[in-house]
């Protein structure tokens, strides 16, 4: 079975963090959240109180197969400031495994190093910061292991490009029909 793990920051985006682990748990992948602070109670930008399944300091990643970032103001922003986090991404990276960003952590990439002159997407906002990519208006970008989307609002097809990219279209089109897309 794949295994993925989210990172939660302070300030973490709500739908573009719990989506991805809806949609991967619905297709069979083990779902990890991690806080990257220092307990486990992790709170989104909309104020919503998430109990991470673990810290990323006691956490060893090296079993995943996919490495999530979630946007939010100022999640993105925390993620990008831990040490921690851009030596995962990198190490996920150049392993050729999944690493997938959303709304403003596509940033988070460019902290770590990775990807450089790839194709991506990423909020608006933040597009000045990716100087080093080739930065698409897609809702969703797939540059081989590398996963990005735009925001918010394209949280369901961001994770169903993650979900894809560790489980087959057939799993896919199954779980779509059962809810209903």
């Amino acid at each position: 079975m794949k295994k993925a793990y989210i990172l939660l920051a302070e300030g973490f985006e709500t739908i573009e963090a719990l989506t991805p682990l809806d949609v991967l748990v619905r297709s069979g992948v083990e779902v990890r959240t991690i806080a990257i602070g220092s307990g486990y109670d992790v709170r989104s930008a909309q104020g919503v109180a998430v109990m991470a399944d673990g810290v990323l300091s006691t956490t060893d990643l090296s079993d995943g197969s996919a490495l999530i970032l979630p946007g939010g103001y100022p999640g993105y922003e925390n993620l990008g400031k831990s040490s921690e986090v851009l030596r995962w991404v990198s190490e996920y990276y150049n392993s050729g495994k999944v690493v997938a960003a959303i709304c403003g952590a596509p940033t988070v990439l460019a902290l770590a190093g990775v990807g450089h002159g790839k194709e991506i997407t990423a909020h608006t906002s933040v597009v000045g910061e990716l100087s080093d990519y080739q930065v698409s208006d897609a809702d969703v970008v797939c540059s081989g292991e590398l996963i990005t989307g735009k925001g918010a609002g394209l949280s369901l097809p961001f994770a169903f490009a993650v979900a894809e990219a560790l489980t087959s279209a057939e799993v896919i089109e199954d779980v779509k029909g059962k809810m209903e897309l």
